[in-house]
């Protein structure tokens, strides 16, 4: 069986198929300015309505609320953002990202311009599920800073897309769901201080 034959059987999200390259492939092709080569993809059921969740995320300038590593987001114009975002290290990458393409209520897609710190693209899907709400998926194609060593630092310091995804989607969730985000009483440096 050839690898496209083997892709066209393997239902997994993109980013947890068995063929990394032929999923990239096909993720990049879903895009329409595909910028990457390190795949991410997540998947949350929000129990709301598809077109409150697309429209939340629409306005672009909500998005630190519940993306932790998301400094700024200054929407320019209809289709052009300027992101500032947390790396490791106490530093921040920017760039602008222009939408590549939109359906209202179902999809955002996006790519970085020229000069990105990160080049990267990607999109958000919404798809209705029926009496448990909709189904959010963030799918991102990037280039890490510094390639792979940049990729192992970011995983480091917690800043990796992959992490940072699961936990952003999270987040949204509770907040779209509760109108909170859920914390921990009590932060990692007070525990620190309380051993010592």
């Amino acid at each position: 069986m050839s690898d496209t034959a083997d892709m066209r059987a393997d239902d997994a999200p993109l980013s947890t198929s068995k063929h990394a390259g032929a999923a990239i492939d096909r993720a990049t092709a879903e895009l329409v300015e595909a910028k990457g080569d390190s795949l991410v993809g997540r998947t949350v059921t929000i129990n709301r309505p598809r077109a409150e969740l697309f429209a939340y995320w629409r306005d672009f300038t909500n998005l630190p609320t519940f993306m932790d590593n998301i400094v700024s987001v200054i929407v320019k114009d209809a289709a052009t953002s300027h992101w500032v975002v947390k790396a490791p290290g106490g530093k921040t990458v920017e760039w602008d990202a222009v939408i590549t393409e939109e359906k209202d209520g179902e999809t955002i897609a996006w790519a970085s311009t020229e000069g990105a710190d990160v080049p990267n693209s990607g999109r958000i899907d919404f798809r209705d599920a029926g009496a448990r709400g909709t189904i959010v998926t963030a799918t991102i194609v990037y280039d890490p800073p510094a390639g792979l060593v940049g990729k192992l630092i970011a995983k480091m310091f917690q800043r990796e897309p992959a992490i940072q995804a699961r936990r952003d989607l999270r987040r949204f969730k509770q907040l779209m769901e509760t109108g909170e985000i859920a914390t921990a009483s009590r932060t990692r440096a007070q525990l620190e201080e309380e051993k010592d």
